[in-house]
């Protein structure tokens, strides 16, 4: 990725590729170019750098509470942060397209008949995606933040001194600050890669010509979500990976589906991998990597990266107000998410390992208990008593919540429940997932669970739920489960678990109770 491709943070003007009437709307609402920062109030009683998830969250629950609360809001880039402009919203748009793709390649074993040809209009789906995240974008608009009576800055805000930020040449006094400037894409060190440019989750939304070649450097959960949704949208797709198998810090097993479903639709995986270098040729960018003890070679349109992400902490000046942070790990807080510096917290991808944005949101509303509400330290809520699921949106979804069985050791038992016995699955033909929840051995109390589904992120909530509440999975017996429904496979879970209580005494008891019954 050379420099021209990087987002002017710096700029007051933002331009997105291609700036087209949606993209031209979303920057009106999130970072509007006719913008002017309002004069600074006298002192603030919150600042918060960074409007993403994580700053939106702080910002519009302290002004909202309407107890007179200041607040200042300051952003160099897009209101919204990655969730809008380079996450969810824009990823999950177009992985809804590739769905589509999914169930036509699939309709003849439905009895449907259909061309032998499916025609994807690749600028269409782009531009789909710009149309839908353009049109939610007032939602994280500079004008509604204001109105929610949030002062917003546009700039590049950094301390001064340790009760003051500077932004776009003002002065923000405060008594409490948010650290919410988030993480970008982490770069590679593999030689050539930079010369032959690369595509991340910021640049990679802004294609608008398929590239019928596409490798993805890394396995994770964004290199499978979007290997899988280019593939469909008729790319030739590579994915490299250096560990055994791709989802690698997912449970093995719902892995192992995934990647079956990957094979099946015809994408490369090299796996225990690792690319040695890149170069740029007349023919498209040749990427040279070693496998299995094989040097190979091959050439690709666009290469993704997709392996991680690295804090924004670069320019907040840090040290003038004491925060200590890592630059490859973020700002250091503590379990309250109180930096070194008590009267600054931090919240998102910035300082935590969770980068979800359902997880930003969380931690800010605990950043706003602690920050402002919690006099003398009473009652502070700690980020560690978080129960917090998380979805990779392949398909089939992989969703998650608590501890993995591989973690747990011979404390815990598992239950599994594969989709092939719930009859909703047969008849939707979707039977290789599961639903696998993991219990305190000799105790019905789950320690965690994972989902293989079509849309297991949908049905993980129900797990949580049993979780945060600490209802056992003997509970969820009880709970009557709409027929067919997918879902029922937690309740078939359930059953399962009562199933091994009936021990010969409990027979024997349960024998003599109809006797005299």
């Amino acid at each position: 990725m050379s420099n021209s491709d990087i987002p002017n943070f710096e700029s007051h003007s933002i331009s997105l590729r291609p700036m087209d009437e949606y993209n031209q709307r979303l920057v009106s609402y999130t970072h509007p170019p006719d913008w002017v920062n309002p004069q600074p109030a006298d002192y603030y009683d919150l600042v918060v750098i960074g409007a993403g998830t994580a700053g939106l969250v702080v910002a519009a629950g302290a002004a909202g509470l309407d107890v007179g609360l200041k607040v200042a809001l300051v952003e160099k880039h897009l209101m919204g942060g990655d969730c809008l402009n380079y996450g969810c919203v824009p990823s999950k748009t177009i992985i809804r397209s590739a769905r589509v793709v999914g169930e036509i390649l699939r309709a003849r074993d439905f009895g449907i008949s259909t061309a032998h040809y499916i025609e994807v209009d690749f600028p269409e789906v782009m531009q789909r995606m710009r149309r839908v995240r353009a049109s939610i974008s007032h939602n994280d608009s500079a004008e509604r933040f204001q109105k929610l009576g949030v002062d917003v800055f546009l700039g590049s805000g950094r301390f001064a001194s340790r009760d003051t930020v500077e932004v776009a040449g003002k002065s923000l006094r405060f008594k409490k600050a948010v650290i919410a400037t988030g993480a970008r894409a982490a770069s590679l060190e593999i030689p050539g890669i930079e010369t032959a440019k690369y595509l991340t989750n910021e640049t990679v939304f802004s294609l608008t010509q398929r590239p019928q070649r596409f490798a993805v450097i890394g396995g994770g959960a964004i290199g499978c979500e979007m290997a899988q949704t280019f593939r469909r949208l008729g790319c030739d797709v590579i994915v490299f990976h250096n560990k055994a198998h791709i989802l690698n810090k997912e449970d093995i097993e719902a892995a192992q589906v995934v990647q079956n479903a990957f094979i099946k639709e015809g994408i490369r995986l090299e796996l225990n991998c690792e690319v040695e270098r890149v170069e740029k040729t007349s023919d498209g960018k040749r990427i040279y990597f070693s496998s299995k003890g094989e040097r190979n070679s091959i050439t690709v349109d666009e290469i993704l990266v997709g392996t991680g992400r690295a804090p924004n902490v670069e320019g907040l000046n840090l040290e003038a107000v004491g925060v200590d942070y890592d630059k490859s790990r973020g700002v250091v807080v503590n379990d309250f998410l109180q930096t070194t510096n008590p009267q600054i917290y931090a919240a998102g991808d910035i300082c935590m390992d969770w980068k979800f944005t359902h997880a930003a949101d969380a931690a800010a509303r605990i950043v706003i208990k602690n920050a402002l509400f919690s006099p003398f330290g009473l009652s502070k809520q700690r980020l560690s008593s978080l129960i917090m699921p998380w979805v990779t949106y392949t398909d089939p979804e992989v969703a998650h919540v608590g501890m993995y069985d591989h973690s747990a050791g011979s404390g815990a038992n598992t239950i599994k429940i594969p989709f092939s016995s719930v009859d909703r699955a047969i008849a939707d033909g979707e039977e290789e997932g599961f639903v696998k929840i993991l219990l305190r051995q000799g105790s019905d109390e789950i320690l965690g669970a994972t989902i293989v589904a079509r849309h297991a992120g949908e049905m993980i909530s129900e797990v949580t739920t049993a979780i945060v509440n600490k209802l056992g999975l003997n509970k969820l017996t009880t709970v009557i489960h709409p027929y067919p429904t997918q879902a029922e496979a937690i309740r078939k879970a359930a059953d399962a678990y009562r199933r091994t209580l009936l021990t010969p005494r409990t027979k024997r008891l349960l024998g003599l109770l109809t006797k005299i019954s």
